[in-house]
Formats: C-alpha cells, sequence, structure tokens
C-alpha cells in the first residue's frame, strides 16, 4: 500500500500538468514582474531570535489525510489576521487541496489582507509551482527532501532563490538532513511527523537538530500541542516552531497561540 505522501505526490503531479494547459507559465511570469520584492520570511525569524524571542509560524489548515476534517468554520483570512494580532512571526497557508482542502486562492486572499511574510505549504514537484507560488503572494516555499531527487532540491531551491523567495527546507530523517545540507539552506524544518506512517516524535527535534550546522535556522514542525512541548523543545535549543492543527482546533487560533506561547 502506497504512503500518504505517495498518493498526495501522485496526486499534485497529475494536477500540475492539467494546470499547464489551464493557466500557462507565462501568466504567472508576466504577473511576477509587476510584484513588490517579498517580504522577509527567514528576516523575521531572524529578527526575533537575535534577541532570545521564540517564533511561531502560524498554520492555517482545513483537513489533513491523517485526520481527516480539522476545522468546519474555516475563513483563511479571519484566521490569519487572528494570528497576526497575537504575535505570528509568519504564516502558514495550506495551499494542497485534494488532502488539505486549501487552495491557492486562500493563499492569495491572505496576502491581501495582512503584512507579515507568508509561506506556501504544499507539495512541489515542479517548477512550475514555484513561480505560480511567487504570483501568488508567497514569500517563502517549502520543499520537501522526501518528496525530491537530490538534483530537484538542488534546481528548485535556485529558481526559487532567485524569484526572491525564501525556502524552507524541509527534514525527515538524518539522510534526508544530509541531502538538505548540500544545496547550503539558510532554513531546515525539522518535521517531527513520520511523513510514511504519519506517527509524531518530539525527539525527532532533538537528535536531527544537532546536526545543523550553526547560523542555519531549525524550525520544529507537528506535534506541538502543549506548554509541555514547546519547553521540551526549547531544551533542545530549538526556538523557532510551525503549529498548525493545535490552533485549528480550538475556538480561536489566535488566541490559542497566545495561550500556548505567550502566556
Amino acid at each position: 500500500m502506497n504512503s500518504y505522501l505517495d498518493k498526495i505526490l501522485e496526486s499534485t503531479k497529475e494536477k500540475v500538468l492539467s494546470d499547464k494547459v489551464n493557466k500557462p507559465y507565462q501568466v504567472f511570469k508576466s504577473k511576477i514582474k509587476d510584484l513588490e520584492e517579498t517580504k522577509g520570511f527567514i528576516k523575521n525569524i531572524k529578527k526575533r531570535e537575535k534577541v532570545g524571542l521564540i517564533s511561531v509560524i502560524a498554520e492555517s489548515k482545513k483537513a489533513s489525510p491523517s485526520q481527516g476534517l480539522i476545522r468546519e468554520s474555516y475563513d483563511p483570512v479571519l484566521i490569519a489576521k487572528s494570528y497576526c494580532e497575537n504575535n505570528a512571526t509568519c504564516l502558514s497557508i495550506l495551499t494542497n487541496e485534494e488532502f488539505f482542502q486549501g487552495s491557492l486562492e486562500h493563499l492569495e486572499a491572505v496576502r491581501a489582507e495582512v503584512d507579515i511574510p507568508l509561506l506556501r505549504k504544499d507539495f512541489i514537484v515542479d517548477e512550475y509551482q514555484i513561480y505560480e507560488s511567487r504570483a501568488s503572494g508567497a514569500d517563502c516555499i517549502l520543499l520537501i527532501v522526501a518528496a525530491l531527487s537530490g538534483k530537484q532540491l538542488q534546481e528548485y531551491f535556485d529558481l526559487a532563490s532567485q524569484e526572491g523567495m525564501d525556502v524552507l527546507v524541509e527534514v525527515h530523517d538524518e539522510d534526508e538532513m544530509q541531502t538538505a545540507l548540500e544545496v547550503n539552506p539558510k532554513i531546515i524544518g525539522i518535521n517531527n511527523r513520520n511523513l510514511k506512517t504519519f506517527e509524531v516524535d518530539l525527539n525527532n527535534t532533538s537528535s536531527l537538530s544537532r546536526i545543523v550546522p550553526e547560523g542555519v535556522l531549525c524550525i520544529s514542525e507537528s506535534g506541538i500541542k502543549t506548554r509541555e512541548d514547546i519547553d521540551k523543545v526549547l531544551s533542545f535549543g530549538v526556538n523557532s516552531f510551525l503549529v498548525g492543527e493545535s490552533f485549528m482546533r480550538a475556538e480561536s487560533p489566535g488566541l490559542e497561540l497566545k495561550k500556548l506561547f505567550y502566556s
């Protein structure tokens, strides 16, 4: 049986083929020419790190393949504003439609309403999506090492950088970390969730963060639900977090962010 990741990648590749017919590259390239510079995703996190503050990349997602529907009442713009009001450093917007019930329109709508940097959270499998991300208002894209060959990782990393976006390179194990480090990333996301089984272990951040070179930002992703979880990750020397599900299940995602991280 294929893993969740295999299914998502297969579906994403099919969608990109269809999208290329409906919206050729040139549509995005023309739009990009008129855009302002991207907002500094990495810069925002570094600014907080320098003064010893926690950084929170607050995520908006309606559903996930392992959990199904997470939030019935889902307004990405209201959620984004709530996050901003409660001191989010950056935002992560899920744009995968089939498995997470997201869309690029959500990203575009949020970009029109908030000023802080945005990560397009999706499964990038084609350079087409990089132009698409930039044209839709992303300041940063996610590249998942498990989803790409080393060659693709380098090419997509270079292209995104060339288009003015930051790149969050995501790893799940030591082999992936070694591959990630070959592209000289400025920021690495350590996913505590195994993308094959979707099980979560915060100790993944502990073991993998030790390999991250000095000067490279490190983000702990997935499985952060309680203040104890936050303290555990902080004890590993990592003080930047990407959190979604805990916020999405709360009545007010922004107030949950404040309660977990700042109260």
